[in-house]
C-alpha cells in the first residue's frame, strides 16, 4: 500500500514540474535568441558605425582588462575568418576601381610658371607596375598604378598613385590597397589625436588640435591613420618638439628630418640622431628591415603584430613602407590580412621597409579630399569603400587617434586647371 502511495506522490510532483521545466526551457530559448540577436546587432553596428567599435572595446577593457578583451578580439575574429572560409571560398578577387587603358600615360601641364614660383623643380612621378601579388588569384589590373588627380588641376603630375593586390592565396577577399606618395614633392606632418597616444609623462604639457590646421587645408592631398594606443605597446611619438610617448629600442620607427628626409627603421638604428628629427612614430618591430623580413614573421609566430597563439589573426590592418632610394612613401590599408600578407604585400608593392601601423575594423583609413564647388570647402572621400570616414574626417571633425597627412610641397606653384 505504502508504495502504490509512494509512486503515485512521485508521479504527481513529475507532474507538477513538467509545466515548470518546459517554461524553464522556454525562457533559456528566449534568452539565447535574445542574445544572439543582440550580438548581431550589436557586430553590425560595430561594422557599420566608426565610433562603436572604439566605445565597445574601450568600455570592455575599463571592465574585464586589455587582455581579456584581446582574447576575445582574436577568438571574434578567428569565428568570422571562419564563417568567410565556408561562404566565400568560391569568391573570385574583386577590382574596386577602373583602370585606365594606358595606365602609363601622363598628361603634363605646359602652363607657363612664374620664375619666382619656381621651388622646386618639375619631377616626373610614376613607380614601377608591381604586377599582382600572386598571378593566378587576381583581380583585372591588380598591381597596376593608377593615377590620383586633384580635379582643380588635372593635367599636373601626380603627387599619389593606388593600386590593389590580393596576396592570400587561401582568401580570394583578402585585400591590400596601396596608394604610392612621391617623397620629393609632398610635405608629411604627424597629428597626436585628441585621445591617443597617451602621454607616458603626466608632466608632459601639449595642446592637442587633433585635426589638420586651417593653413594646410587648401593644400592637403591625403590622411591617413596612425599607430596603436599607448596601452597597447607604449610605442613612442614625437611631435612639434614634444615627446609625448618616450621610444622603444626595438620599436619600427618613421622618423622625418629637418633636411626633408624620411626613415624607417628600428630605433636602435636612427636614436644616435634623434636631434635631427621633426617628428617621429613608432609601431610594432619592422615587418621588413633593408628588404629582409622580420623572422617571426617566417616562423609564423606573430603575436607581436596582433596574432593569435596558434596563427595570424585575420583583421584589417594599416602599414607604411619606403623605397630603397627613400623617394617613394607606401602607404596600406587592407581587409581580412594576416601579418605576413601585408608584409609581402607591401614589399611586392616596392617598400624594402615596412611598418605596421593600427588595426582592427575602426581605425585603419586613408581619405583623400575634394573640393566641393557649391559651399567651396574640402571634404574627405575613402580610397576605396567600405572604410569607416566621415566627410568632416580629420579637416573639421577632431580625431581621437594620431594620424598622418600630407600636402603638396610646392603649394605656390600649382598647375592652372
Amino acid at each position: 500500500m505504502s508504495q502504490s502511495i509512494s509512486a503515485a506522490a512521485r508521479r504527481s510532483r513529475n507532474t507538477k514540474r513538467a509545466p515548470a521545466r518546459r517554461r524553464f526551457w522556454r525562457a533559456s530559448v528566449v534568452t539565447l535568441a535574445t542574445l544572439g540577436g543582440a550580438a548581431a546587432a550589436l557586430w553590425v553596428a560595430v561594422h557599420r558605425y566608426d565610433w562603436m567599435g572604439p566605445l565597445v572595446a574601450n568600455t570592455l577593457r575599463s571592465i574585464v582588462g586589455v587582455d581579456a578583451v584581446a582574447k576575445l578580439e582574436d577568438v571574434t575574429y578567428a569565428i568570422e575568418d571562419g564563417v568567410n572560409r565556408m561562404t566565400r571560398r568560391h569568391d573570385a578577387p574583386k577590382a574596386y576601381w577602373a583602370v585606365p587603358a594606358v595606365a602609363t600615360a601622363q598628361k603634363k601641364d605646359t602652363t607657363p610658371i612664374e620664375a619666382s614660383a619656381r621651388d622646386v623643380p618639375l619631377l616626373e612621378f610614376r613607380p614601377r607596375d608591381p604586377g599582382p601579388a600572386l598571378k593566378q588569384w587576381s583581380a583585372p589590373a591588380d598591381g597596376v598604378w593608377v593615377p590620383i588627380r586633384d580635379s582643380r588641376y588635372p593635367r599636373e603630375e601626380p603627387f599619389l598613385y593606388k593600386t590593389l593586390l590580393h596576396p592570400d592565396a587561401n582568401r580570394s577577399w583578402s585585400e591590400v590597397f596601396v596608394v604610392a606618395l612621391d617623397v620629393r614633392r609632398i610635405d608629411l606632418y604627424v597629428v597626436a589625436g585628441s585621445q591617443e597616444p597617451k602621454s607616458d609623462d603626466p608632466k608632459t604639457v601639449y595642446e592637442r588640435r587633433a585635426r589638420i590646421p586651417d593653413e594646410h587645408q587648401a593644400t592637403v592631398l591625403a590622411a591617413f591613420n596612425g599607430g596603436f594606443m599607448t596601452e597597447h605597446g607604449g610605442y613612442g611619438m614625437k611631435v612639434d618638439n614634444v615627446v609625448l610617448v618616450h621610444p622603444k629600442p626595438t620599436a619600427c620607427t618613421l622618423a622625418l628630418y629637418k633636411d626633408g628626409s624620411m626613415r624607417i627603421a628600428s630605433w636602435s638604428k636612427l636614436s644616435a640622431n634623434e636631434a635631427e628629427m621633426l617628428w617621429y612614430r613608432q609601431a610594432p618591430q619592422c615587418m621588413y628591415e633593408a628588404g629582409k623580413i622580420h623572422p617571426g614573421l617566417i616562423a609564423g609566430g606573430g603575436l607581436k603584430w596582433g596574432a593569435t597563439l596558434d596563427g595570424d589573426t585575420v583583421i584589417r590592418r594599416s602599414a607604411v613602407g619606403l623605397s630603397a632610394d627613400r623617394q617613394v612613401l607606401y602607404v596600406s590599408i587592407t581587409n581580412h590580412t594576416t601579418a605576413r600578407a601585408l608584409a609581402d604585400a607591401m614589399h611586392h608593392a616596392g617598400a624594402v621597409d615596412v611598418a605596421q601601423m593600427d588595426v582592427n575594423w575602426s581605425y585603419p583609413k586613408f581619405v583623400l579630399f575634394e573640393t566641393e564647388a557649391a559651399a567651396d570647402k574640402r571634404k574627405a572621400v575613402a580610397l576605396a569603400s567600405g572604410f569607416e570616414f566621415s566627410e568632416d574626417e580629420y579637416i573639421r571633425k577632431r580625431a581621437r587617434r594620431d594620424f598622418f597627412y600630407a600636402v603638396r610641397r610646392d603649394s605656390t606653384r600649382q598647375a592652372k586647371p
